[in-house]
């Protein structure tokens, strides 16, 4: 293991090594994580679920961060960053390979538990780079280094949903015609098992890619950072704490940090059945996570280029809560039948396309913009001054990941009880919960 080095110690080399290694792993995230935007579409036809049903994609593979980031922390503690990141990576190939036998049977308890393993992979992997990264330079540019690897993490994000849904759902109309054709249950279950097993090639990939990775970083030069020999506070006169729930800042940045995982999530994860329950088909409705993610790559780039010198991440942070409030508003309240065509480009064939998409639509894409800052601002604010309780705080932080579950969740359940539109009112109070802790909650402290 390389030897561990003080904060903000590292040489230049190791400097931009250890970042373009965790800009891999982001990537990696992204990549995992947002191929649940077409699992939701893709498992409510092939396990014939509800709205409500389809999202527990969302909850499984979320609610994993909140039972397995403590254990995830205590691995950590015990095996450094650099090998918990390969166990992470081996644990997330075994979740993909769950898919093997759950699209065999064509149990969606069994693609839930798959997705629960692959989300315990990634909260040991997140656990370590998220405070790596805030950690390895200056707190006051932590914000701009999170917004590069928010860049690889969204990139990863355009491209898997298109990846996936040209590979899962590349002739969905003719499944739709066919499925309605199907003279009985025999039929119907016949076609429905058959679209299950496309899952089975792409995540024997994933898992193989991942094995792969987990071994070959093994190998690769990551320079530990020494966390506990962190200044406990930023007064040297103040009283050391003795526990993590003394940093009150901390404990709210976790509380929006739920809330803004939990409509970032329904931004990416609920734009393309949201268009399809608009009557928008799957040739224009499969890119639109990729709006989603573009906008965020968008303020992702913005942040790079004002943080810090031109804006603060506090001010940052107050912006990108107030676009979210507004932009929810506009997406409940524009009717469905405003539409517009826009040109796009694939990201994965680069072909052009021309694509219809509900201006109510084209507001949740624009969450994009409004989440890109949400992450990179709340986690050095959150984990200010911590010290020897930064790993703690970190898995803390990962917990609040859980948003990602029950957000989406209740989402689905509005969506079957009023309308898919409608539900879209969970997201205000969220937002307006992340302004609170942009304006007052950050700056608490006992």
């Amino acid at each position: 293991m390389a030897q561990k080095q003080p904060n903000g110690a590292l040489s230049t080399k190791d400097y931009v090594l250890s970042l373009s290694i965790i800009g891999i792993f982001y990537f990696i995230f992204g990549f995992v994580t947002w191929l649940n935007s077409i699992l939701i579409p893709f498992l409510k036809t092939a396990c014939e679920l509800t709205n409500f049903e389809a999202y527990f994609v969302t909850f499984a593979f979320y609610i994993s961060y909140f039972v397995m980031a403590l254990p995830a922390s205590m691995v950590l503690k015990k095996s450094g960053f650099k090998t918990g990141m390969s166990i992470g990576l081996w644990v997330m190939a075994v979740g993909a390979l769950i898919f093997i036998p759950a699209a065999l049977s064509r149990s969606f308890a069994l693609f839930l538990t798959g997705l629960f393993v692959e989300g315990t992979g990634l909260s040991i992997l997140q656990t370590a780079s998220n405070p790596y990264v805030t950690i390895i330079g200056p707190r006051e540019s932590a914000a701009r280094r999170i917004s590069i690897m928010g860049i690889c993490n969204k990139i990863a994000g355009a491209i898997a949903p298109i990846i996936l849904a040209s590979y899962l759902l590349k002739d969905s109309a003719l499944l739709e015609s066919n499925l309605a054709a199907a003279a009985n249950a025999d039929a119907t279950n016949a076609i429905l098992d058959q679209l299950a097993r496309r899952v089975i090639n792409p995540y024997i990939i994933m898992a193989a890619i991942l094995t792969a990775l987990g071994f070959l970083l093994k190998f690769a030069h990551l320079p530990e950072v020494d966390t506990d020999g962190e200044d406990q506070e930023a007064d040297p006169s103040a009283t050391p704490k003795k526990n993590i729930f003394q940093y009150p800042h901390l404990i709210f940045g976790v509380v929006a940090l739920f809330f803004y995982v939990g409509v970032e999530v329904i931004a990416g994860d609920s734009i393309i059945r949201y268009g399809q329950s608009l009557g928008i088909d799957m040739v224009s409705s499969k890119y639109f996570t990729s709006l989603t993610m573009l906008g965020m790559i968008i303020g992702y780039v913005l942040g790079i280029v004002l943080i810090p010198k031109y804006l603060s991440q506090v001010n940052a942070l107050r912006i990108c809560a107030a676009l979210g409030v507004i932009f929810s508003l506009g997406a409940i309240f524009t009717p469905a039948a405003n539409q517009i065509t826009m040109p796009f480009r694939d990201l994965v064939t680069f072909d052009p396309v021309t694509l219809t998409i509900p201006v109510t639509v084209l507001f949740i894409a624009l969450l994009g913009i409004a989440n890109s800052l949400v992450w990179p601002a709340i986690w050095p604010l959150a984990l200010n001054g911590l010290g020897k309780f930064t790993k703690t705080g970190s898995a803390l932080l990962i917990m609040a990941i859980v948003g990602g579950a029950v957000i989406p969740l209740a989402y689905g359940k509005l969506a079957d009880i009023f309308t898919t539109q409608t539900a879209y009112w969970i997201c205000v109070p969220s937002y307006l919960i992340i302004l609170y802790y942009a304006i007052h909650g950050y700056r608490l402290k006992r």
